[in-house]
């Protein structure tokens, strides 16, 4: 917590291991075992997140279809409309460790009910399993994020927080990888699904190891949770009524982004097809998809690694939270004035890249002058109902445009969203400076700062 998590530094220098964390951040003596116990958490959390989202495919697609699959997002935000109220009411009751303990074995239990549903061959399982999945996701990266901005205080979040994304960059490909190898090696979805459990398990324990150690170095007891509901907060919030909208407005025009390479692509292949009807225009949809994601995946871990905390240290919070709209928003200029598949696919790798990176180590770093109450509670409907709404509005974008809009039309709808983003972010950025400002007066008028 911000108010009690400001590290007691050891009175001997940096240990090998801070030195080493050194080479990616600026880290004192006595943060570098936390720092790397959070990057390996984060780390098994993406990669059992990985594997359960390579199983849930051929699910979805067997059991209900490439229609159902797009109309999942619709489905997931219904069910956070439950969700988050639940996981408020639970968060007021509990301390911190027990709701990390209560959250994670729910999930666990699940990932079971639903390998045995999968085994059994229940119907439309894939159908619940594809929504299911959403929430899963969002839901434990968004509470792995409100423990690291409770445990770190606003200096220590900015230098660390960079490095520790590097373990969320690098999990998901790693975890995708691993759940191909198992599947060719003839592996059983509920057999792979065993193995993500242990992975959860695992973040469990590491949870634990990380609370102790912060709770023998933190200078005050921590403090309960206040009643209220994640929603109320974030409407009750100018602050974080302008972070709902930031997220909806990204998940719009990265969606968007990639339908419009979807569709970019498979023109492609059908001008291919025309040119030549032995042409196999699956095989070469699925090499340009591998290729691709392969290409973004390795750019953002470069990024996270080398440039995310540097562009922090040097720009702060305005250059990583500018960073991606302006990307996107000469990268869809570039593409509304005509620009070729070839140019466009590297224009969404590095969209997609420095969303990956940059932009997601500075949506972490908005939570660090809030409330613990909104790092929790609010946090969680943010991260989980308004990035699925976002998901939703998108799917009502290319709905609506598809009949009347071309690539460029589409570029063009994005260029425009880019500018509202681009106000909305330098709005959030003159209110966190507030918030910054007013949380570190109170720390240091505080008995235990004194």
């Amino acid at each position: 917590m911000p108010d009690a998590a400001l590290a007691l530094q050891p009175s001997n220098g940096k240990s090998s291991l801070d030195r080493v964390l050194s080479i990616f951040t600026d880290v004192h003596a006595g943060e570098g075992a936390t720092a790397v116990l959070m990057l390996v958490n984060i780390f098994l959390l993406l990669m059992c997140y990985s594997i359960i989202k390579i199983v849930r495919e051929p699910l979805i697609l067997l059991g209900g279809g490439a229609e159902v699959r797009s109309y999942s997002a619709a489905g997931q935000a219904l069910v956070l409309m439950a969700y988050v109220p639940f996981y408020s009411w639970f968060a007021s009751r509990v301390d911190r460790v027990k709701l990390l303990v209560g959250v994670t074995l729910f999930f666990v239990i699940n990932i079971e009910l639903f390998a045995l549903a999968v085994a059994a061959r229940v119907p439309y399982v894939g159908v619940a399993f594809f929504i299911w999945v959403g929430i899963f996701n969002i839901s434990l990266v968004a509470q792995f994020w409100s423990f690291a901005n409770d445990i770190y205080a606003k200096p220590a979040g900015d230098r660390l927080f960079p490095t520790i994304m590097i373990g969320m960059t690098a999990g998901a490909p790693i975890g995708s990888f691993v759940a191909g190898r198992l599947f060719g090696m003839g592996f059983t979805p509920q057999l792979i699904l065993q193995i993500s459990t242990v992975l959860l398990l695992a973040t469990l324990g590491l949870y634990l190891a990380v609370n102790a150690r912060e709770t023998r170095r933190s200078a005050a007891p921590e403090a309960p949770l206040a009643a209220g509901g994640g929603f109320n907060l974030v409407f009750r919030s100018p602050y974080l009524r302008l972070i709902a909208l930031l997220i909806v407005l990204l998940n719009i025009v990265n969606t968007t982004g990639e339908y419009l390479i979807a569709r970019l692509v498979s023109r492609h292949a059908e001008a291919l097809t025309a040119l030549d009807p032995s042409f196999n225009a699956q095989a070469y949809i699925g090499a340009f998809s591998g290729n691709y994601q392969l290409g973004v995946n390795v750019t953002a871990l470069v990024l996270q690694a080398f440039v995310a905390s540097r562009l922090v240290k040097y720009l702060g919070l305005r250059g990583a939270l500018l960073a991606l709209p302006l990307i996107a928003l000469g990268g869809y200029a570039t593409i509304a004035a005509g620009a070729g598949f070839a140019v466009v696919r590297w224009i969404k790798t590095a969209e997609n890249a420095t969303d990956y990176s940059i932009m997601n180590t500075a949506r972490q770093l908005l939570w660090l002058p809030t409330s613990r109450e909104e790092k929790y509670k609010a946090k969680q409907a943010i991260d989980t109902f308004f990035t699925r709404g976002g998901d939703v509005l998108s799917a009502a974008v290319v709905y609506l445009g598809a009949m009347r809009m071309g690539i460029a039309g589409f570029a063009a709808t994005n260029v425009a969203l880019t500018f509202v983003w681009i106000a909305v972010a330098l709005l959030i950025l003159r209110r966190h400076a507030a918030l910054a400002g007013a949380r570190s007066g109170a720390l240091q008028g505080s008995p235990a700062s004194s």
